[in-house]
């Protein structure tokens, strides 16, 4: 499934900072190894077409790891947004996860232009050189391109969602805001407010006026980078925001620090990711994403 990215970009050098994983969805991002072996989540492809993928946005081919199922002709789509680490083999599972439901489910690389996110050691050095270089409007314009690209693919793209992790839970409240074809979101641990700049020049809280679909924020209450007062901040802004934003619902795991979902990683809290997971797919059922 895998197409050779080098030729997908002829005259782009990407040998340094670039993208040089053997494949979109494969191994784990240096910053998070080693990785959790005993409690990591494994998602057979049986029944499902899965690997890399290469799509349009304008002269530029962004790779993406897609998993659908075989068959299944006009599945609903559901867009996996990463974490700051970039599309490796948790996010891939996530997608195989979703697949398996019937989904058609699309992760893109969001910071290859900027730099390879699975290449750095540091999450200090990941930042700052790779994802907050990153311009929200480049992401919604990315997102926008895969969502043309699977309707393209035969998916059903009337039947729109999208999830996402840590930064990616940050970008699901954004998309829902931007894109008025999207007709859930669930966002995991999701960054709510911050300080305005040129490349993030608005944070969800100050969206929930334009939500364009529901939202189901999925937070720890141990959660140090999001405290509980943002939380509750957003629940306040949600209150007087669009309809949409009324319909959004929040869910906080009492015991849960930031990325309990993430199975690889000594963060995990298998109860909380269980009931975040169940939570989502029927999130996704109630608002016609399925």
């Amino acid at each position: 499934m895998r197409e050779d990215f080098d030729s997908l970009n002829p005259g782009r050098d990407f040998s340094r900072r670039g993208f040089v994983r053997a494949a979109v969805g494969s191994g784990f991002a240096a910053a998070v190894l080693p990785v959790v072996a005993q409690t990591e989540i494994k998602t057979d492809s049986a029944g499902l077409l899965v690997g890399e993928v290469s799509i349009p946005v304008g002269g530029f081919n962004m790779p993406a790891y897609r998993a659908a199922p075989l068959g299944l002709a006009r599945a609903p789509v559901v867009l996996v947004v990463s974490e700051i680490f970039g599309v490796h083999e948790h996010i891939a599972d996530v997608a195989r996860r979703l697949a398996k439901q019937g989904y058609f489910a699309v992760a893109p690389e969001l910071f290859v232009r900027q730099g390879d996110a699975g290449s750095y050691g540091e999450i200090a050095k990941l930042l700052s050189e790779v994802v907050n270089r990153v311009p929200d409007a480049q992401v919604m314009a990315d997102l926008d391109a895969t969502v043309a690209w699977a309707l393209g693919q035969g998916a059903d793209t009337t039947r729109l969602g999208i999830t996402g992790f840590c930064w990616g839970g940050r970008i699901t409240w954004l998309y829902a805001a931007h894109n008025p074809a999207i007709k859930a979101g669930v966002a995991w641990y999701g960054r709510l407010q911050g300080p305005a700049t040129a490349l993030q020049p608005t944070h969800p809280i100050d969206l929930t006026g334009q939500l364009k679909a529901p939202v189901l924020g999925l937070y720890g209450g141990q959660d140090s980078g999001i405290p509980q007062a943002s939380v509750n901040g957003m629940k306040v802004a949600l209150a007087q925001g669009s309809a949409a934003a009324r319909k959004s619902s929040f869910v906080v795991y009492p015991d849960a620090p930031h990325a309990f979902h993430a199975d690889y990683r000594s963060s995990y809290r298998k109860d909380a990711a269980d009931d975040g997971w169940q939570r989502c797919l029927a999130w996704f059922k109630a608002e016609g994403v399925a």
